[in-house]
């Protein structure tokens, strides 16, 4: 049975483990278009409905696939993409833009990608460090009163940040990395985030496929896989890393499941409003994240994983 919170402070009820779409797209070797449009189905025959996109994904291609994906299934679909990453015609990084004209005309091509009239979470993907924080919200509740945008996500800001937005406009989700090894959000902004019920969503919750024991190393990654090109996939930091997922397999092993399952309990376990979307192409990994909802992790085992999972992660997050 699928578990789901309120999105921030609205009626809207979203699944505690989504999907992540981005692979479907780009990043992450070589995909397929009918085996992901299969796997977004399956999705929502499981009653997954909350799913999260961006612009920059495939350059567009992601949202577009996701239209392609939902039409004539939207009402079963809630739907979250970002803007701010701007990319240029062949796909080059062209930096971050958070001024309002770029907003607008950001906003109006997802609507256009998708074929939908309005998004229902659209973040600031990353702030451009020449607008104020203030100036982008700004914007973004503007576009809530033209029915443009129904709720606003931030990503990947500080707690200070996050109060200025909250300030401006209610934040309804923040989005940021979080994992057994990329615990960053636990310094401030999961106790920020309760305080103000916005809802914290997860990505990345298997340590981009890592915590699942899938990538022992380098050489069981595709030649064209972004994650070779960041410090925490270095052959040194792999090695090192291992001791995460030697852990996670002791408990896994105990409980009978699989380090998958483990990592996305850990996360869901954090707190009960906690939304996490790991990603995947393949229904046979999909269904095994949502088998996570059915790992129950005692309050042991819990002290288990803290007291032995080790203090550092080699390698930054991104190069």
């Amino acid at each position: 049975m699928q578990k789901t919170t309120n999105l921030g402070h609205s009626a809207l009820s979203i699944n505690r483990i989504g999907l992540g779409c981005m692979g479907m797209s780009e990043f992450y070797g070589s995909f397929d278009e009918a085996e992901s449009i299969h796997t977004l189905h399956k999705s929502i025959d499981l009653g997954v409905n909350f799913f999260d996109t961006a612009d920059m994904y495939g350059w567009g291609a992601n949202e577009r696939l996701l239209g392609k994906a939902f039409k004539g299934r939207w009402q079963d679909v809630h739907l979250a993409t970002k803007f701010a990453v701007m990319r240029g015609p062949n796909g080059e990084f062209l930096g971050i833009n958070g001024k309002p004209e770029y907003i607008r005309q950001a906003c109006e091509k997802s609507l256009q990608n998708l074929g939908i009239e309005a998004i229902d979470l659209y973040y600031m993907h990353r702030q451009d460090p020449q607008v104020e924080i203030e100036a982008i919200v700004g914007t973004l509740s503007e576009l809530v009163r033209e029915g443009k945008v129904k709720h606003i996500g931030l990503s990947e800001v500080d707690a200070q940040t996050l109060r200025r937005a909250h300030a401006v406009h209610p934040i309804a989700a923040l989005q940021s990395e979080y994992s057994l090894w990329s615990r960053e959000p636990e310094a401030e902004i999961l106790d920020v985030c309760q305080e103000l019920g916005i809802t914290f969503v997860a990505y990345s919750p298997l340590g981009r496929g890592f915590l699942t024991g899938a990538i022992k190393s380098r050489a069981d990654l595709e030649q064209t896989d972004w994650r070779l090109t960041q410090p925490r996939f270095s052959e040194e930091a792999i090695k090192e890393n291992l001791k995460f997922v030697e852990i996670i397999d002791q408990i896994a092993l105990r409980k009978g499941v699989t380090k998958a399952q483990i990592a996305l309990a850990w996360v869901l376990n954090q707190n009960d409003e906690i939304t996490t979307i790991p990603g995947t192409r393949k229904i046979q990994r999909l269904e095994e994240n949502l088998a996570a909802y059915n790992v129950e992790l005692t309050p042991a085992d819990l002290a288990d994983i803290e007291a032995h999972m080790p203090a550092h992660t080699v390698g930054e997050r991104y190069g």
